[in-house]
């Protein structure tokens, strides 16, 4: 069973948000792990996100 969050008003789902700074600590890479797998999060000077394994 999944659980979402919805907007009481519109009853539309919510989907959380992240700050990409707030992941990198003000830098321009982080490490995001789901399950065994390593991603890396990065910001480019174009300010463009890309995830890589």
């Amino acid at each position: 069973m999944r659980s979402t969050m919805t907007d009481t008003e519109t009853s539309i789902p919510v989907l959380p948000q992240h700050d990409a700074m707030a992941l990198t600590a003000g830098g321009n890479l982080a490490e995001i792990v789901l399950g065994d797998q390593v991603y890396r999060l990065r910001i480019t000077k174009a300010g463009k996100l890309i995830l890589t394994k």
